[in-house]
């Protein structure tokens, strides 16, 4: 039974969505404000938390903030707020989806799915090696030659992504819409700057590649280094 906390300030919202998740099988417990959700967070972990950004104490973003502190549980941000650049600061502050109220419960529902079944797609005790580049997905380590590369939560999703599929072309808007979690199409420079800093460092540059490579037009691929 998948325990959610939701973390709303609207009381009917709050407790309409509480009743129609235990309906359909969920240990559901909520919270009125930001800090009494964190709190929530660091006593009973939920398996998934739906996070809206408009409290009365602590904006929803600085919330984010606070559990990928102490947590990486996944999270569902429910917000009215539907404009682009917000969308994509709350994924890159991250958050592992959003939801656009007004939303169903169905929908919501379906959102909370599909992140527990990303999150029970990493198989325990599974390490990636590429080279010298070692990947462990459960404790979200990167390492190169034995080095820690010190990854934010973006890099890391984004090269684990990547590493996943080592060999294969992956797309900008395949990578917006699994790693951000972004539909729109017209945010390409996201992933770009990203792959900066990715390969800043992993010890490389787009010129002159060593894990990643840029195929013209198509997208990006993690392979093993030429010797």
């Amino acid at each position: 039974m998948p325990a959610v906390l939701i973390i709303e300030d609207e009381q009917r919202i709050r407790e309409t969505l509480a009743h129609r998740l235990a309906e359909r099988g969920y240990d559901v417990d909520s919270a009125g404000s930001g800090l009494a959700g964190l709190e929530s967070v660091v006593a009973q972990p939920p398996d998934v938390v739906v996070l809206d950004l408009g409290l009365p104490d602590v904006e929803g973003r600085e919330v984010l903030k606070m559990i990928r502190a102490v947590s990486v549980v996944p999270i569902i941000v429910a917000t009215a707020r539907d404009y682009e650049s917000e969308i994509v600061r709350v994924l890159d502050a991250g958050a592992d989806d959003y939801v656009i109220k007004p939303f169903s419960a169905d929908q919501l529902e379906a959102r909370i799915r599909a992140v527990l079944r990303r999150v029970g797609s990493e198989e325990p005790g599974r390490t990636i090696e590429i080279g010298e580049l070692s990947i462990d997905p459960q404790a979200r380590d990167a390492s190169l030659s034995g080095r820690d590369l010190e990854l934010t939560r973006k890099e890391f999703d984004l090269l684990l992504y990547l590493a996943e599929r080592a060999g294969t072309v992956v797309g900008k808007r395949e990578l917006l819409a699994e790693v951000w979690r972004q539909p729109y199409g017209g945010a390409d420079k996201t992933v770009d700057v990203h792959l900066s800093w990715l390969r800043r460092k992993l010890g490389e540059s787009a010129a002159e590649p060593v894990f990643l490579r840029t195929v013209r037009g198509v997208g990006v691929k993690l392979t093993v280094p030429e010797s």
